[in-house]
């Protein structure tokens, strides 16, 4: 095994510990706060395997901007020590069926992937992302970005109609 393997692995055991905490905290502020640790131990999984690009993605949109959305959101609702997972008690059937998923999701990647090795072009980089991004599935990511622009407007018309009452 590999230096690079062995801290492979020590970035996936941090993001599967740090994801357990924040699904298992009963603060929502440690939940974000774990949810930024989880975040940054996965874009150093993708440093690992030369995604440099998606690991900048994945440290700028969503640590960056989302998890910041929501801790900002926390402190400015004033609520965050009043709504835990134990209050709708579903926090066992979550479990449940998260573990169910996950074990799924395991069982497909090793039987999709059982010995297969990725050679060719590199992947994740800036040059690869863009040339597959314009070329390849051009369609399908005008049509996200037309989703995306739909959902801000709506966003923008249903909290102007809250303001109005």
């Amino acid at each position: 095994m590999s230096a690079t393997e062995v801290i492979f692995l020590l970035f996936a055991a941090v993001a599967i510990g740090s994801a357990l905490l924040a699904m298992t905290s009963r603060q929502l502020v440690h939940s974000a706060l774990w949810l930024v640790v989880t975040l940054g131990a996965v874009a150093g999984c993708f440093v690992l395997l030369t995604a440099e690009f998606v690991a900048w993605v994945q440290v700028l949109v969503y640590v960056g901007s989302v998890v910041v959305l929501v801790i900002f959101a926390l402190m400015l609702t004033r609520q965050q020590s009043t709504i835990s997972a134990e209050v709708t008690s579903n926090r066992w059937t979550a479990a449940v069926l998260g573990l169910v998923a996950s074990v799924g999701l395991g069982a497909t990647v090793v039987s999709g992937f059982h010995g297969e090795r990725i050679e060719g072009r590199r992947i994740g980089t800036a040059e690869s992302i863009g040339d597959a991004l314009f070329n390849d599935w051009v369609l399908p990511f005008e049509i996200l970005s037309g989703v995306l622009l739909a959902a801000l407007v709506g966003a923008i018309v249903i909290s102007r109609a809250g303001a109005d009452r």
